[in-house]
């Protein structure tokens, strides 16, 4: 096994990456200490401890020669498969569904660097598939496969949040791979016509009724999403200052640091606050975007470009969600929800695209 030593790596170190996820980060931590300070501060403790674990693993997975991890892309999916098959047979159950392992004090999610996994494999298909150009059906049957697999296994824990973002991660990394204009139509067609049937038959009843209460905002389902609209309209241009929110506090609100942080950071910091997240967000992005453009090999770009489209599908349907635009699905927001296989999946996936950069010129 091939690892570039630190002093190397340091000297090429892509610190505007850096920068930018630790400000998000730190940002969030600061959000953290705000909802849970006067009720669970355990909370906040828990998740300076997973963001020290995942800066260990940002550094370790960037000192690997990601060619590496090129090779192990489909070993590293089989094992994902494996721990999604395995947390429906074994996993804890919660709220009706079962997408944790039980490890005492620590609760893993399978399903959250299955992402990350699903993105390793399509670009190891894609960076050893002969044919670049015009991708047709013949080209897709791979990739399909790879992405419907996880898709479903997630699907039945239910967990269609991450489900959805999957396919969202792969059809945005193939709009990246030469598909012919009648085959990426086909694809949203088809996806179209799967959504009445989906909705019918696999939702369950409480996922029913958020989706209807995304069409109407009075009824009982819409609960959180009208409380978190109250607090973001509080908050106003400017917000109500550091710790001084008080339309979710004084609310019975469920998730409130795991699926609706921006409700809190936007009573608190306003509009103003809510840009700079966002450019933040943006920006970061951007420039994983950018180091994809400077990849010296397929794989390298493909896996930047799933984790830019895994940052900004988690960032937009967090946010659609919380200002009431999408349906309550359950998705996090990178580096600022409270959760340890959300933040160390994120860690992982930047980790990967530091490997990609520090490389970049490398050979």
């Amino acid at each position: 096994m091939r690892i570039v030593s630190w002093r190397k790596v340091r000297f090429r170190f892509d610190w505007t990456l850096t920068l930018s996820a630790a400000a998000i980060a730190a940002l969030g931590l600061l959000n953290l200490w705000s909802a849970v300070h006067d009720r669970q501060s355990h909370l906040f403790t828990q998740q300076v401890s997973w963001l020290a674990l995942g800066a260990a693993i940002f550094v370790g997975v960037a000192t690997l020669d990601y060619r590496l991890i090129s090779r192990l892309s489909y070993v590293f999916y089989g094992t994902g498969l494996a721990l999604l098959v395995g947390v429906l047979a074994f996993g804890k159950m919660v709220g009706g569904g079962r997408r944790w392992f039980d490890l005492g004090p620590l609760h893993v999610q399978p399903s959250e660097i299955m992402q990350v996994l699903t993105v390793l494999a399509l670009g190891k298909y894609l960076n050893d598939s002969p044919a670049l150009e015009g991708r047709s059906w013949r080209h897709l049957a791979i990739p399909v496969l790879i992405v419907s697999l996880p898709a479903s296994l997630i699907a039945k824990q239910p967990d269609f949040g991450t489900a959805f973002l999957i396919l969202a991660i792969f059809f945005t990394i193939m709009l990246t791979a030469r598909l012919k204009v009648k085959t990426l139509a086909a694809i949203v067609g088809m996806a179209v016509i799967a959504a009445f049937p989906v909705y019918q038959h696999l939702l369950h009843e409480y996922q029913r009724k958020r989706v209807e209460a995304f069409f109407n905002p009075t009824s009982e389902g819409a609960y959180q999403t009208r409380q978190a609209l109250n607090a973001i309209g509080s908050g106003r241009f400017l917000g109500k200052g550091f710790m001084h929110g008080t339309q979710i506090r004084l609310r019975h609100f469920p998730a409130l640091w795991t699926d609706f942080p921006f409700a809190v950071w936007a009573e608190e910091w306003g509009f103003l606050g809510c840009m700079v997240v966002l450019l933040l967000y943006t920006f970061l992005i951007l420039w994983v975007l950018k180091i994809a453009s400077e990849a010296r090999d397929r794989f390298g770009a493909t896996v930047c470009v799933g984790v830019a489209a895994m940052l900004f599908w988690h960032v937009a349907i967090n946010i659609g969600m919380v200002t009431g635009i999408l349906p309550v699905v359950g998705v996090t927001l990178p580096l600022i929800s409270y959760g340890g296989s959300s933040l160390l999946t994120t860690m992982v996936a930047l980790g990967i695209v530091m490997n990609v950069s520090v490389r970049r010129f490398a050979y």
